[in-house]
């Protein structure tokens, strides 16, 4: 018997026969003896409802009240749900975030999980209930309701299957698996079986959809072996799970790209100490979040600095940015909201030179030309002109034999021309437990 965690998406429960067809699913495993704790969204379509709705109310939705509205959501989703597990004849228990108490700081419709209370889902799984949990929210200290952000279901699931010591964590979507790139825009994309915790952080932060970002930084603190895979196929999906050798031997495992970036740049910067603090301070105490930073020094002690920030904190950011250049005496600030952020992701990196050289290589090629560029261990992120995005992520993933076997791929890498990757042996599938 296992403990096991299962969350589904909107698109899973978006009208009742679906929410009919996941209590089945969830059924045949607790019918097998395991424990279940179910994670759901709100329909698909409900949260973005929601949205336009606050809009025709206020121009600039009061957070506290968009909380409030926005958790009603997963609410219906999780009422709905339990009575189709009753229906068939099991007991369920649907449990609000508030009511699990998943404890959140209080920045409203971005709140981050601080702490899980498991005594209650705990005690219902050991009277053989079903328990169903409503994902995306939590509560603050203060006793407001808080919600966590888009993709912050799957941040309730793998947080839970952290806090309870689950077994495993089974994200359930409208896709297979985690791919190589996007299939929408590569029609080579590839499946990938197995992936490191780390390979699966950077693609999230970089754009891949399949994840959120902070899901995955709970799974790999707390070592949760995570499944992403379709609720509507029986298909194995992709497993996130710790680094192994065979994982190291191809240097790329993904290309991702981003379209949700902008662009800003402050020039003729006083260059002297603590002037990036007077920049950025203000716009991290608005909860934005700031990426790629690129520094240029100019004669007679000045520098333009350049940045990037979600396209939807853009206009927010440029206010902030604008008051503080004035401040310090920077001549002009300007952005750009039509570019995007490119990356190809891969703990192989490490082992093998010259991936970035072929990465500039490869776009230099097409003639898309580089507006910045950012480095880790395991990636390469290139700004580009958003026109030239798809042509992007197809020449990168073709060049990096990303549409072959794992062991066939470092032999297909026309742009780096590495063959260390072309002697692995295919990752073995991790064991469910």
């Amino acid at each position: 018997m296992a403990l096991i965690v299962q969350k589904f998406g909107g698109t899973s429960v978006a009208n009742p026969d679906k929410i009919k067809a996941v209590a089945d699913r969830v059924l045949s495993s607790h019918q097998q003896g395991h424990q279940m704790v179910v994670v759901l969204s709100a329909m698909a379509g409900e949260t973005n409802r929601f949205v336009d709705l606050a809009h025709q109310m206020q121009a600039l939705p009061d957070p506290r009240e968009m909380d409030v509205l926005l958790a009603t959501g997963e609410q219906v989703t999780v009422a709905l749900f339990a009575m189709a597990v009753k229906e068939r004849g099991y007991d369920a228990v649907s449990l609000l975030g508030d009511q699990v108490k998943i404890h959140t700081d209080t920045m409203h419709t971005k709140a981050r999980i601080t702490s899980i209370d498991t005594e209650l889902i705990r005690g219902h799984l050991k009277a053989g209930k079903v328990v169903v949990v409503a994902g995306f929210q939590g509560v603050a200290d203060d006793g407001n309701l808080t919600t966590l952000g888009r993709g912050g279901s799957d941040t309730t699931a793998v947080a839970l299957a952290a806090a309870l010591a689950a077994d495993r964590c089974d994200i359930f979507t409208d896709v297979e698996g985690v791919y190589t790139t996007d299939p929408n825009v590569c029609a080579t994309a590839r499946k990938i079986d197995r992936i490191s915790y780390d390979e699966m952080l950077e693609l999230a932060s970089l754009g891949a959809k399949v994840l959120d970002i902070r899901s995955v930084s709970f799974a790999k603190r707390y070592k949760v072996p995570v499944h992403v895979r379709s609720t509507f196929t029986t298909t194995e999906g992709t497993w996130v799970v710790e680094e192994d050798k065979a994982m190291e031997s191809n240097p790329v495992s993904g290309v991702t790209y981003s379209k949700n970036e902008a662009r800003i740049t402050i020039s003729k910067v006083p260059d002297r100490p603590g002037i990036a603090s007077r920049i950025f301070t203000p716009i991290s105490n608005e909860g934005i979040v700031v990426d790629m930073i690129i520094q240029n020094t100019r004669n007679g002690n000045l520098t333009d600095m350049t940045f990037t920030v979600p396209r939807p904190d853009y206009k927010k950011a440029m206010a902030i940015v604008e008051k503080t250049a004035k401040a310090i005496g920077a001549e002009k600030v300007t952005g750009s909201e039509s570019i995007a952020k490119v990356s190809i992701v891969g703990v192989g990196m490490r082992n093998h030179a010259g991936i970035a050289t072929a990465m500039f290589k490869v776009l230099s090629d097409e003639g898309i030309n580089i507006m910045m560029i950012s480095t880790s261990e395991i990636k390469v992120s290139c700004v580009i002109d958003e026109k030239y995005t798809e042509l992007a992520v197809r020449t990168l993933h073709d060049a990096f034999g990303l549409d072959q076997a794992p062991k066939k791929a470092a032999k297909a890498c026309t742009a780096c021309k590495t063959k260390g990757a072309a002697k692995a042996k295919p990752a073995a599938k991790t064991k469910k437990k």
